[in-house]
């Protein structure tokens, strides 16, 4: 993702990729190419121009997923876990806003388990928890979402392997090709050095640049704990997408 109004950027630093054949990653495996990467350096137009979302309609809880999700009737309520807050700014290499840009996010619930059919994980499903939120950053770059602390859970990578606590995160750049993804941990979770995902990384710094801080100056009393995580699209100080 490239800010034009610069003539120049900051190269991404290969060196913090992992191979994508990385076996401890077991399903790295069926995942990795084996065939030669395609260069977009000579992109079709299609490739090359992106959505707009200047007439996005958002709703008014798109970004409240404490909200956005509550069932009808008899199971209406909040969802169930610790209340918190996610927030923090897009920006470019060299520090600027990246405005007007569309933030995505898809978790688990407090119990470790997706709002999807193929999770057989045995924790409960919560009535009240859809486990997505959007939202469109403002003049400043800043985005906001209100949720639950996601659970860690189990995965069939090895014979006691968990998933740290984790939030996907997407940000789209100007086209399609440029659209970003990556995850937030949280700060002290034992579990992030032991999962398989995180061990491909051999960089610490790269580790870090995906765990979100503490930030009690935007907790609520007796509401809800904040957590600031800001996304850095490129340069030396990027945050670890996913390739």
């Amino acid at each position: 993702m490239m800010n034009h109004n610069y003539p120049y950027f900051l190269a991404r630093d290969r060196a913090w990729q992992p191979a994508q054949y990385t076996p401890g990653y077991k399903t790295s495996i069926a995942r990795s190419p084996n065939q030669a990467l395609v260069s977009i350096q000579n992109a079709s137009p299609s490739e090359r121009s992106g959505p707009v979302f200047n007439g996005l309609e958002i709703g008014q809880h798109d970004n409240d997923l404490l909200m956005n999700f509550r069932a009808e009737g008899a199971q209406a309520g909040l969802p169930i876990g610790e209340r918190i807050i996610m927030h923090g700014r897009v920006i470019d290499q060299f520090g600027k806003p990246v405005a007007n840009t569309l933030v995505e996010m898809w978790q688990a619930n407090s119990g470790g388990r997706y709002r999807h059919k193929k999770d057989s994980y045995l924790a409960a499903i919560d009535p009240n928890f859809g486990g997505v939120g959007r939202c469109i950053t403002d003049a400043d770059g800043r985005y906001r979402f209100r949720t639950v602390r996601p659970g860690p859970y189990p995965w069939p990578n090895g014979v006691n392997t968990w998933r740290p606590a984790h939030i996907h995160v997407s940000v789209m750049g100007p086209s399609i090709s440029t659209r970003l993804i990556t995850q937030m941990y949280f700060e002290g979770d034992p579990l992030i050095p032991l999962c398989p995902i995180v061990q491909v990384l051999k960089d610490p710094d790269a580790v870090e640049t995906m765990i979100a801080r503490l930030d009690m100056s935007m907790s609520k009393p007796m509401d809800y704990l904040a957590y600031r995580f800001d996304v850095v699209v490129r340069g030396a100080l990027q945050t670890y997408f996913e390739e």
